[in-house]
């Protein structure tokens, strides 16, 4: 009975170790693969001074678009990116009479 008792212990202590290292190579696999890639995009999004989310997005060659988000007069929202190379694109909502929405897209090059 001795024997027994002493065999179950031996066991449960290996289990035990190996669960241990388990979690510990299953917490490395996790911490792989949430640092980010050197080289990778940044988005930092802040609220205007008009209350809308902006944008300032910087690619890992240093290029740099911003996002303007802002409300036109007929209360929906216009956006405007411009692009590292200077080009902007805007995008200028309206509301028709029947309560449908129409967009127009302007895009210019520097």
């Amino acid at each position: 009975m001795k024997h027994h008792r002493v065999i179950s212990a031996l066991l449960a202590a290996i289990l035990a170790c190996g669960a241990g290292v388990a979690s510990a190579t299953t917490a490395a696999a996790h911490d792989k693969h949430v640092k980010a890639k050197e080289g990778t995009t940044t988005i930092h999004r802040q609220r205007g001074a008009d209350g809308l989310t902006d944008a300032q997005i910087t690619r890992p060659n240093g290029g740099v678009t911003t996002v303007d988000r802002s409300r036109g007069a007929d209360g929906l929202v216009d956006k405007t990116v411009t692009g590292p190379r200077g080009g902007t694109t805007t995008a200028d909502r309206s509301r028709n009479p029947d309560g449908t929405v129409d967009t127009t897209i302007t895009r210019a090059s520097p």
